[in-house]
């Protein structure tokens, strides 16, 4: 086949052409702007936050700041040890944070109180290092293998001496219960009943998606069903809408908020004023968290309450329930069948035959046997 190529003096409309190897400055803030939009506003916080931290370490422990060019190995292996507490041959632990610094760092409001970092708060921030070099184009030096030999370790040290890594409390069905009981028959009883029940019962949703949602993303089936329509999510982001059933007492209860609180358009969960005056303006993502843990207060729950306690025990109580775990991640979207089934076996195992192997002791048994002589 021969192929012709037709060759056509073109004029420039810049007087400089661009670098092939290099993006323009004004494709640069497009870039960004794009990786902006789609980072979910939760997420951007942490970001600023940890970048923020690196910031300030930086300059007390280094003389200098995040600048124009990436950071040696070493630097990240110094973070780990100055931020992570190791054990001594004494029992007592130990970091390498200066106090001085430490101190100043406490000051300045960068951190919270003095002492080491959890191992969850030293690898996210890892990660956002980790992130910020990619997004410059720069190789991380968390990646070295140095670096990941040494958090491994400490992790591992960490485990063997008891530092475990905390999860929130499950909310299952006899806690949820006892959360919905202190919700009563005024507005914020309602709307409170209703979020909880739609965020357990519709698939254990994080809060950015319960504060996501608008009127506009319910319908009723019947009087017993209504579903709701999710769209993008920390782990679809696709856009695609997808339907989730919700049934029974999470349908009654979101019938009964939307009559409380009546609106055509706008946040599904809205705002109170005092008087249970409502507000046209949506909840926040820490307002929900505020919710749940006020309502364990109620209830008198012991445990770390979160909103994330409705995801994970929407799952355990799934597992203790037999539901098929296909049929759970379809509710929760999970992608990642580890993240998953570590709540899904831990409900599973409470019904298992495996934990009742040896007979209940008969009481009369007891009662008729001879007492043990000296």
């Amino acid at each position: 086949m021969n192929v012709i190529i037709i060759t056509k003096q073109l004029t420039l409309v810049e007087d400089t052409p661009l670098d092939l190897h290099a993006l323009a400055v004004n494709a640069q803030h497009a870039a960004a702007a794009f990786l902006a939009a789609g980072t979910a506003a939760n997420t951007v916080r942490s970001y600023r936050s940890a970048l923020a931290y690196w910031s300030a370490w930086l300059q007390l422990r280094y003389g200098q700041l995040l600048g124009d060019a990436p950071l040696p190995a070493a630097v990240a292996l110094q973070f780990i040890l100055d931020h992570l507490a190791r054990p001594l041959e004494d029992g007592t632990w130990t970091h390498l944070l200066p106090p001085a610094i430490d101190a100043a760092l406490v000051d300045a409001g960068i951190k919270s109180k003095p002492g080491p970092l959890s191992y969850n708060t030293v690898s996210h921030r890892l990660a956002v290092l980790s992130k910020w070099h990619q997004l410059n184009g720069w190789s991380s030096p968390t990646e070295a293998a140095p670096v990941k030999t040494l958090l491994r370790e400490a992790r591992k040290a960490q485990n063997r001496q008891g530092l475990q890594v905390r999860k929130k409390t499950a909310a299952v069905l006899e806690p949820l219960q006892a959360l919905l009981a202190t919700c009563d028959d005024g507005v914020r009883g309602v709307r409170d009943r209703a979020l909880l029940l739609l965020a357990w019962s519709g698939g254990g949703r994080r809060r950015s998606e319960v504060v996501g949602l608008q009127v506009g993303d319910v319908r009723q089936l019947d009087a017993d069903t209504w579903v709701y329509t999710l769209g993008v999510t920390k782990t679809d982001t696709s856009g695609v809408r997808r339907e989730k059933p919700l049934r029974g007492p999470a349908a009654q209860a979101l019938s009964a908020w939307l009559k409380a609180a009546p609106t055509d358009a706008g946040p599904l969960f809205r705002r109170l004023y005092k008087g249970g005056k409502v507000s046209a303006d949506g909840l926040s993502s820490d307002q929900v968290a505020r919710i749940v843990q006020r309502r364990a207060k109620l209830a008198g729950l012991e445990g770390d309450w979160a909103a994330h306690s409705l995801r994970s025990g929407f799952v355990t109580e799934a597992g203790r329930q037999g539901v098929p775990m296909g049929e759970v991640m379809a509710m929760t979207e999970h992608r990642s069948v580890t993240t998953v089934m570590g709540y899904f076996q831990a409900g599973s195992l409470l019904n298992s035959r495996a934990t009742s192997l040896l007979p209940p002791d008969d009481p009369q048994q007891n009662e008729s046997a001879e007492p043990e002589r000296d």
